[in-house]
């Protein structure tokens, strides 16, 4: 990854890509034709996932406020997606108006989307980067404007690596993001999973997007916090991760696992 992250041509709308497709199911207007149809195809293959990235919205944002609660005031926020409010920034300094926020995508129009909602505000970044090289994500200049790794950090995974496959190790990808974590800090991180049906109708859906869906166990999951100590409740069902209201109708069929927890070190 180039410090300045991927020339604008670099992006392809020609196929799906998962935070556009996310962007549709969320009722979002930021999005393609190809991923609408692509949106709608996962739909009709886990017919709760509308459900599903609502309660994983709902699950980072109840996240966010724990996070900010236990005094942490830097969020780096990788695999952000589109722009949709409240935003990560939105939710942290409604909490804490001192807290600082930078994102980090792979899609250049999430990122000129996030340049002009965050133009006036010195206390967020966007980089454009890729999470399969987190020690670039780590040093970028953008970033580390904004986040001092001397001090504690909340690192925001949230329904990202599985779009990573097996051969890129999302295990080594987070052992490299936690080892540049200094004591007190937090990860959050939530997963898609197959543990409630069989989604594999779904997984097809992404072999055409510009990402794969790489659904995982809760054991696999689990092992993606080694290194970390999981805070009460441990890993969840997104849905019942801290809920402040009763979770929605067919939370039990939602294939999201989320959880956060403490560098142990």
């Amino acid at each position: 990854m180039r410090q300045d992250g991927f020339p604008a041509e670099a992006i392809d709308t020609s196929r799906p890509h998962p935070a556009r497709i996310y962007d549709y199911l969320l009722g979002g207007k930021d999005h393609y034709e190809v991923d609408q149809e692509a949106a709608d195809a996962l739909a009709a293959a886990a017919p709760e996932v509308r459900i599903g990235v609502r309660a994983n919205r709902a699950f980072l944002q109840r996240a966010v406020r724990y996070v900010v609660g236990r005094g942490v005031r830097q969020i780096l926020d990788i695999g952000t997606g589109l722009p949709t409010s409240p935003n990560v920034h939105e939710t942290a300094q409604e909490a804490a108006p001192d807290v600082r926020v930078a994102y980090v995508d792979n899609d250049p129009i999430v990122k000129s989307h996030a340049d002009a909602l965050l133009s006036r505000s010195g206390a967020t970044s966007i980089v454009l980067g890729d999470l399969r090289d987190p020690r670039a994500v780590v040093d970028h200049p953008d970033v580390r404007r904004i986040i001092d790794f001397d001090e504690p950090v909340a690192l925001l995974l949230v329904a990202v690596l599985h779009f990573l496959t097996d051969a890129e190790r999302p295990d080594q990808v987070v052992a490299t993001l936690r080892d540049a974590l200094p004591p007190g800090s937090f990860l959050v991180l939530s997963h898609a999973t197959g543990d409630f049906a069989d989604r594999s109708e779904a997984q097809a859906v992404y072999k055409k997007a510009t990402a794969t869906l790489n659904l995982r166990t809760r054991p696999e999951v689990e092992r993606l916090f080694d290194g970390f100590e999981l805070v009460e409740p441990g890993l969840a069902q997104v849905p019942f991760w801290r809920p402040d209201a009763p979770p929605p109708e067919r939370s039990r069929e939602i294939g999201f696992y989320g959880g956060v927890a403490r560098t142990s070190r």
